[in-house]
């Protein structure tokens, strides 16, 4: 073990720093057409700054981490000036470190290669990260992950972090700026966990003299990953006051797994529930590179994630919603009722458990009464549907959801060429029936294969309804994986253009429809299948007894679809795949699918004739064909400026990171019952208020036109329009951000322009935003007014698309 006096140190290299930066701001912005990684800058004005020095921070999305040409690998990075004008990176978090088998460098047969002791295994405390370090000026900064100082007055993570080191410093009799200078000399990152249940809590409990800053980690502040060993870090906590973070140090790794398997299989740690470890050692990319500080973590999904449901449920209780779970259903049927008499029995509960207090109090009295261990749970329930899924090796069905085009069949017959598992297609079964004998027919080839592939759009809720419902009971220790195509109103144009391209250039070599032969006929089947589509929802039946759910993109080609098939599959059952298939292999295996695979049998969809008495029209448009009734011209039904959904949810999370948890409450509600909108747009006019100002609904009208704006098809591009996002306001009843058009030619004519983020259900009507807005100018914000309201950090520019949209009829 290294010495606690010889710690690791490098000096500042402002060369590097600046090659640093500049590949940083190659990711601001993504080029058209080319795969790159996305970055986000921001920046922050440093709190009591004698140099009044501005510090920025860099942020990646959290799927780059798993690229091979980032310019670091920091999460948690952020940079200055130092006293000579020059950039350094002044806070340093943590190479981003992943799971046991969620990437090549983690499945344990490479960390057997490539690793060497010691492996110090740190328990993963849970709470939110703070880092901490010194600027040229004498300041202490002390940052969250992606942000520091107060926001919007509320005490933030990072304030919380600051008044945490204040106090540790004061028992010991040290200055902040002592701390200050200590870090710069040292050019380092102190790495601590906040965890204080007065502050926030979470799901382990911290109190009294267990609550405080946990010091894990000090990160020497280089783009490359150099960080100390665990008994150098405990000496620095020793010295500035810090809560230490026990580790145990082992020599041998098939003996850390073993430890770790152990733990894992009883879900605590010396009589305490546990997240789980990380694990600290040296890594090399292969047998002739050097090593280097590598971390990795063993995480346990259970009992953790069912104490998370247990607290979702019981705050949606407390806000007079109905509890939604579909893991662990009778348990928590059970605890709910338990709940609900201590709530009844205890106004007071209700409200403390709202702002976070009490949650691990009622769990686990829950517990004690029936006698039981989180862990004892996990057990039984694993034990009744075939082992835990990180143990599952078989039994596998995956449902694709999607309409016709998506590369559905083209990726079911590429795992059958890379693992030969099982393809059973829906068109390949003929006669009545054929629903039950689909099913049948996928419960046989499981009995030979591990994987078998449900072969069929199932677009519709009733066709889950029925695969679900024949699988689960009379076979529930079958997972169900959703393959969710995703359908978004803002998605369907680009679908509608990609499945119709890939069907016709296909030809007739489909099952279905053969597109050569008759396109019109081919086009109208198609959109009957896109205007029947209804989108997965994970939390309502039947979609909530899907065991997964993989997203996958029906624009994207199906290669890259075949990837996430492989690798969230690999992430969900780790034992499923033993060797994941390389680059080449994937990219061999779509080509055999587009190239060599023929379709068994043919189906002709709409050619019956109607039966007598026309009774036979509606079942041919179930079947696909477009009913031949008279278009009819569909009118403009509003101009609106389209946003991208990725920058305004990453402006969402940036402003609600830094907020106290119970200021968030409304936008997590919001995410965790899926009612974030699928789109983002500032409405510029509704066809409602075009009596109110005729000239400006001519002006747009005429600019639809123009743009070429088809009356049957669909909407138009009217041109470009910068938004300004300001704040984010809401109430009870539904989220806002206010905002404000930068460029000159467009008008507005709500009183306050906005982009409508969410509301608490389908009752809540989006318009409400100008309700909700006008309040907010008249009362302002707070308890008085029930009005919620965050500051946006920065300058954040949108660069949106305004579009005519269509009536729907």
């Amino acid at each position: 073990m290294a010495s606690a006096n010889k710690v690791p140190y490098a000096p500042p290299d402002v060369q590097e720093v600046q090659t640093l930066i500049r590949n940083l701001e190659g990711g601001l912005k993504r080029d058209k057409g080319k795969k790159s990684f996305s970055c986000k800058r921001t920046g922050f004005d440093v709190v009591d700054s004698p140099a009044k020095l501005v510090v920025t921070s860099w942020r990646f999305q959290d799927w780059d981490y798993k690229r091979d040409d980032l310019p670091t690998y920091a999460r948690g990075l952020f940079t200055t000036k130092n006293e000579k004008g020059q950039a350094e990176i002044c806070i340093r978090g943590y190479d981003k470190f992943f799971n046991t088998d969620e990437v090549n460098n983690t499945k344990w047969c490479n960390i057997e290669n490539n690793t060497k002791p010691p492996y110090e295994l740190s328990l993963k405390e849970n709470g939110c990260i703070i880092f901490i370090s010194g600027l040229h000026d004498g300041t202490l900064l002390v940052c969250s992950k992606h942000s520091t100082g107060p926001r919007s007055g509320e005490i933030s993570h990072a304030v919380a972090g600051s008044q945490w080191v204040d106090k540790q410093l004061a028992r010991i009799g040290k200055t902040r700026e002592d701390l200050a200078r200590e870090l710069r000399a040292r050019n380092a990152t102190a790495v601590a966990e906040l965890c204080d249940d007065d502050f926030e809590e979470h799901i382990l409990a911290y109190t009294g003299d267990s609550a405080g800053l946990y010091l894990h980690g000090i990160n020497i502040n280089l783009p490359e990953f150099m960080t100390y060993s665990g008994e150098q870090v405990q000496a620095f906590a020793e010295e500035w006051g810090f809560r230490k973070t026990d580790f145990l140090v082992m020599n041998d790794i098939q003996e850390t797994k073993k430890f770790l398997d152990e733990v894992a299989d009883t879900g605590a740690y010396n009589g305490r529930d546990v997240e789980g470890f990380v694990i600290r050692c040296k890594s090399r990319e292969n047998a002739h590179s050097a090593y280097a500080d590598w971390f990795f973590k063993y995480k346990f999904e259970e009992p953790y994630l069912m104490y998370r449901q247990w607290r979702e449920c019981t705050k949606a209780l407390i806000a007079g919603r109905p509890p939604r779970f579909k893991k662990h259903v009778k348990i928590t049927e059970e605890y709910l009722l338990y709940a609900r008499k201590q709530l009844a029995d205890n106004p007071r509960l209700g409200k403390a458990y709202a702002n976070n207090h009490g949650i691990i109090k009622l769990r686990d009295d829950f517990l004690w009464e029936k006698n039981l261990k989180g862990s004892d749970i996990i057990r039984e329930e694993y034990a009744a549907i075939g082992g835990a899924p990180q143990d599952v090796t078989k039994n596998i069905i995956l449902v694709p959801i999607a309409t016709l085009g998506c590369g559905k069949t083209t990726i079911a017959v590429a795992l059958t060429h890379l693992f030969n598992w099982g393809h059973v297609q829906n068109d390949n079964i003929t006669g009545k029936g054929r629903p039950p004998r689909f099913t049948k027919e996928v419960l046989t080839q499981l009995e030979d294969t591990p994987v078998v592939f449900a072969d069929r759009n199932n677009a519709q809720r009733h066709e889950r309804q029925q695969i679900l419902g024949d699988i689960k009971l009379s076979h529930p220790e079958v997972r169900l994986v959703a393959l969710n195509f995703v359908h978004t109103p803002d998605t369907l144009a680009k679908i509608r253009e990609v499945t119709q391209n890939r069907v016709f250039s296909r030809g007739d070599n489909h099952q279905t429809i053969q597109a050569a032969t008759d396109k019109n006929k081919v086009v109208g089947i198609m959109e009957g299948f896109m205007h029947r589509f209804e989108a997965l929802n994970p939390y309502g039946k039947p979609d909530d007894e899907f065991d997964a759910v993989i997203d996958l993109d029906p624009t994207l080609d199906s290669r890259e679809n075949l990837e996430t098939v492989v690798g969230q599959l690999s992430n969900h059952f780790p034992k499923l795949i033993p060797d994941m298939p390389s680059s080449d292999e994937l990219d061999e295996a779509i080509n055999v699918a587009l190239s060599e695979y023929k379709p068994e049998m043919r189906h002709t969809i709409g050619d019956r004739g109607p039966a007598k008495g026309g009774k036979n029209n509606n079942r041919n448009q179930n079947q696909g064909q477009q009913p031949q009734i008279a278009k009819k011209e569909r009118p403009l039904e509003y101009v609106a400026v389209s946003l991208p959904k990725s920058i305004i949810l990453d402006t969402l999370e940036t402003a609600f990171a830094s907020v106290s948890t119970n200021k968030a409450r409304f936008f997590r509600q919001l995410q965790q019952n899926r009612r974030v909108q699928p789109e983002f747009h500032v409405t510029l006019m509704h066809r409602a208020t075009s009596k109110q100002r005729p000239d400006l609904w001519k002006t747009y009208t005429d600019m639809h036109t123009s743009a070429g704006g088809d009356p049957w098809a669909g909407g138009s591009k009217m041109g470009d329009c910068k938004i300004l996002l300001e704040r984010i306001v809401w109430d009870n009843r539904i989220m806002a951000i206010v905002a404000r058009l930068v460029d000159e030619g467009w008008e507005c004519v709500n009183p306050v322009a906005h982009v409508t983020i969410g509301t608490r259900g389908d009752e809540v009507k989006p318009k409400e935003s100008n309700d909700l807005l006008k309040r907010w100018l008249e009362v302002g914000s707070g308890d008085e007014s029930g009005i919620g309201e965050v500051g946006i950090g920065g300058r954040v520019v949108v660069d949106g698309t305004v579009e005519g949209i269509l009536a729907r009829h």
